[in-house]
């Protein structure tokens, strides 16, 4: 279990969206239930959130990369598609 937790974690994505306190409940839930120590929480939440800061991390830079189209884009390429058809229907 404590394997299948780390690897959802390991995306990044859990400790994106969960925050630490939703990291720590799970633990905690893990200590619990007996599988994972108390001695290994600290360490596991520890590096469960660096991983989801990481992957913030990563996100913020590939989002700030991209450039999007705003709606005014989409509406010129529309406007030029059809030109370019209208135009392509007369010279057929």
């Amino acid at each position: 279990m404590k394997d299948t937790i780390e690897k959802m974690f390991s995306l990044g994505l859990g400790v994106v969206v969960a925050g630490k306190e939703q990291v720590e409940k799970t633990v905690e839930e893990l200590v619990k239930k007996g599988e994972v120590n108390r001695a290994e929480s600290k360490e596991l939440i520890d590096r469960l959130v660096k991983k989801g800061e990481e992957a913030r991390q990563q996100m913020e830079t590939a989002t700030a990369d991209r450039q999007w189209a705003t709606r005014e884009d989409i509406e010129r390429i529309h406007e030029r598609l059809d030109a370019l058809e209208r135009r392509d229907r007369k010279d057929e």
